[in-house]
């Protein structure tokens, strides 16, 4: 019974079907596993949750003894690398079963997607109640890095057939929610802590178990809320213009030949390249505003003449600014896929790497001159064409290669994203701690930081230039399209071309954008009031 609910050809749009109904159950889906970036506000807690462990058996633990003591607490360093751990198991996951997930469909990939990060997230609480670090690595880093991985892609191929008109709109709603998961998740996570708190260890393992029951309910109902477009369908009225432009193909090439391309690996090197320059931003924006402007915000000539209300004040400043940075993270995900709709996806991401090049190197000069309200603009707005960077690349992809295994194809794409993960926050600490030991002054090491990013947008903007479409040899033969196609179960689906997508809305579908909707617009007030702080 399971299977067949599951199964890709229940899942079809049938008559009366509207279209906007897929976008609300994407984001059910993206903003539970965009927690990923609200995962900091667990590290300070794990690492206090033995209340008076042995200073002398637990001073200088390596990693491997951590992994399994349960007499010393963790440090901070030791949790942080499980956020390194699920987002590169979110690439390689996305990697492995991209594939396969075309063929299964989006219900059952989202499905299991849940079963993962949520159960990932339980028994990841599991282990912090028995102190064992070993387990919460193993669950919420690789069996979540799992659920991150197929939850990430499910949507995308499912939403640019339903959006042909509007791919990037489409995919930018979605991936839209994973940078607003922090936002909904983050003041959950917390408010879940205080709640749990008396109960031992520090609440932490109440809340991750918590969250992962109301994840995995949460993505279900998201997954289930899926229906794919009829083959052969199209929007009213909408004639397939857009493939007459030169970049955008109307025909599709296979996975097994798409990752072979050097069109694939130089779109994987814009991505990579674009991720580790805003990784460079998004890790060092709270230390970076405090050293380079610090006691300046509040008219002070220098940090020793301020009192502990003073430093008080620019650290809710500077956790203003990384609310900020959530906010236009997110919102940035859906302005550039919408307008890369209308500027084209090559173009929309020259101006990520020329304008962010321009905004990269003004930013030392802006820290000199003590420019504090200019610094936090362009670090949002940089921090836009990082989120428009992840939510363009969709569209990007089905336009050069076509939409028939868009999914799979970006799947193998975000390793991408891996690599950065890992490569961008090793660089930045390497390349400030190695000033910081020449002796440069706090205020001035991320000048160097932030040249480093310009050029990486730098060699960014150059593999950009180089993409152009496939050539006709590498594309599907009809037979082959056709064979692909039944694989995916499309001719086994009943058709209602003509007739899904053409109903209102209904009742049903106002309230499931009320379900994702209320929840963000919580997020976004309270990352408001903390950016508040800043003025």
């Amino acid at each position: 019974m399971t299977t067949s609910l599951l199964a890709k050809g229940r899942i079809v749009a049938g008559p009366g079907f509207n279209r906007w109904m897929v976008p609300p159950a994407a984001l059910a889906i993206h903003l539970c596993i965009g927690m990923a970036y609200g995962f900091s506000v667990f590290w300070l807690p794990m690492s206090h949750l033995i209340a008076s462990p042995d200073a002398l058996t637990c001073k200088n633990l390596g990693f491997i003894d951590a992994l399994t003591t349960t007499t010393c607490n963790w440090t901070v360093p030791q949790v942080t690398h499980i956020f390194e751990t699920f987002i590169a198991m979110l690439g390689i996951s996305a990697a492995i079963w991209g594939g396969w997930l075309e063929h299964a469909g989006p219900r059952k990939a989202g499905f299991i997607a849940a079963l993962c990060w949520g159960g990932g997230l339980v028994l990841g609480g599991l282990g912090v109640s028995i102190h064992q670090l070993w387990l919460v690595y193993l669950g919420c880093g690789i069996l979540g890095g799992v659920g991150q991985g197929l939850g990430y892609i499910t949507p995308v191929s499912t939403l640019i057939r339903w959006f042909p008109d509007r791919r990037g709109m489409a995919t930018g709603f979605a991936i839209m929610g994973y940078g607003g998961g922090a936002m909904v998740g983050a003041p959950l996570a917390v408010a879940l802590m205080k709640h749990f708190a008396p109960t031992g260890t520090q609440g932490v393992a109440s809340t991750l178990m918590v969250m992962g029951v109301i994840y995995f309910f949460a993505m279900s109902a998201g997954a289930f809320g899926f229906r794919v477009a009829p083959t052969g369908w199209r929007p009213s009225g909408w004639t397939g213009q857009a493939s007459t432009r030169s970049m955008i193909t109307g025909r599709h090439v296979h996975l097994d030949r798409a990752w072979k391309t050097p069109q694939f690996w130089l779109i994987w090197a814009v991505l990579c390249l674009n991720v580790t320059a805003g990784i460079g931003v998004i890790s060092m924006a709270s230390p970076m505003f405090q050293d380079v402007f610090g006691a300046r915000l509040l008219g002070v000539d220098t940090v020793t003449a301020l009192d502990a209300l003073q430093k008080a004040r620019i650290a809710a400043a500077a956790a203003g600014l990384v609310g900020l940075i959530s906010l236009f993270n997110s919102l940035g995900r859906l302005f550039w896929a919408t307008l890369s709709d209308k500027l084209g996806r090559k173009t929309t991401y020259i101006v990520f790497f020329v304008l962010g090049m321009a905004l990269y190197c003004t930013l030392p000069t802006l820290g000199h001159l003590g420019m504090a309200g200019a610094f936090v603009i362009f670090v949002c707005i940089i921090l836009t064409m990082y989120g428009g960077g992840f939510s363009t690349i969709p569209a990007y992809l089905a336009d050069i290669f076509g939409v028939q295994m868009v999914g799979a194809i970006h799947g193998r794409l975000l390793t991408a994203w891996s690599v950065a993960g890992i490569v961008g926050p090793a660089l930045i600490a390497a390349v400030r701690e190695a000033q910081l030991a020449a002796g440069i002054d706090k205020s001035l090491v991320y000048d160097r930081t932030l040249y480093l990013m310009a050029a990486l947008l730098l060699a960014g903007l150059v593999c950009n230039l180089f993409v152009k479409p496939v050539p006709d040899s590498v594309h599907m033969t009809d037979a082959e399209l056709a064979r692909e196609r039944d694989l995916q179960s499309e001719d086994r689906i009943p058709g209602h071309a003509e007739s899904a997508a053409r109903g209102p809305l209904g009742v049903t579908g106002v309230l499931a954008w009320l379900a994702v909707g209320v929840p963000f617009l919580i997020g976004l007030s309270i990352a408001l009031q903390k950016a508040a702080a800043l003025f």
